[in-house]
């Protein structure tokens, strides 16, 4: 089954902007004095490089690392294109260059050889290349401990129940006194006594409030 080849123009802007720039670099290399198969290998090294330091600052972009080196051959690479493309412009007389460009062109393999060593021998690089040592976990092994349920709570020991207190002791005339004060209070409300009013009308703590009521509505109930 066959497939259509649609062209991108994208793509074709960038093959022909590329080889323009392939022939101005080549072109260069032949007037400092390169011939043969090094004036073809100029343009290589020339675009390969500003390649090579682009796609490491992406790189390290992505891992938050810092991009100085990547930077400074980036633009390295970016000067040398750029000036071999615009010297083709007339700027300089081809047949007879200056001196200090077939220096330049001279000693550019040296210093391209020399940032495309930094840059593959990047700390980044190495870190993002490599896999994991022996003491890192597989991320499989990281997601099943992740995923795996909470360990169920430990039970709470049982406690055993308080006894309950017996009421406290009640003077008789204390009880009387209360007695009478609960028959006030029926006979005015028409309810029994409840143990708060007892107590703030007897002016006794809560435990003998509750003493009290408890014998009242015992008598109350043999009545």
């Amino acid at each position: 089954m066959s497939r259509k080849i649609r062209p991108d123009a994208v793509l074709v802007q960038a093959v022909i902007a590329g080889a323009l720039s392939f022939a101005h670099l080549h072109d260069i290399a032949v007037a400092a004095g390169q011939d043969g198969w090094k004036a073809w290998a100029y343009p290589v090294s020339v675009d390969l490089l500003l390649v090579a330091a682009w796609r490491r600052l992406r790189i390290l972009k992505a891992a938050g690392e810092p991009a100085r080196a990547a930077w400074t051959w980036f633009t390295v690479a970016l000067a040398a294109s750029l000036g071999a493309n615009v010297a083709t412009a007339g700027l300089l007389d081809l047949n007879n260059v200056p001196a200090w460009l077939r220096i330049l062109v001279a000693g550019w393999p040296a210093l391209a050889f020399l940032g495309g060593t930094l840059l593959v021998h990047n700390p980044a690089h190495q870190a993002t290349d490599t896999a994991p040592g022996p003491g890192a976990e597989p991320a499989a092994d990281i997601a099943v401990t992740r995923d795996a349920p909470a360990p169920a709570p430990a039970p709470e020991p049982a406690t055993e129940p308080v006894p309950a207190l017996p009421p406290a002791p009640v003077p008789a005339a204390l009880l009387a006194h209360a007695r009478k004060v609960a028959d006030a209070h029926r006979a005015s409300t028409g309810t029994a006594i409840d143990p708060e009013t007892l107590r703030a009308r007897l002016g006794v703590p809560g435990p003998m409030a509750d003493a009290l009521a408890l014998q009242l509505t015992e008598r109350t109930d043999q009545l």
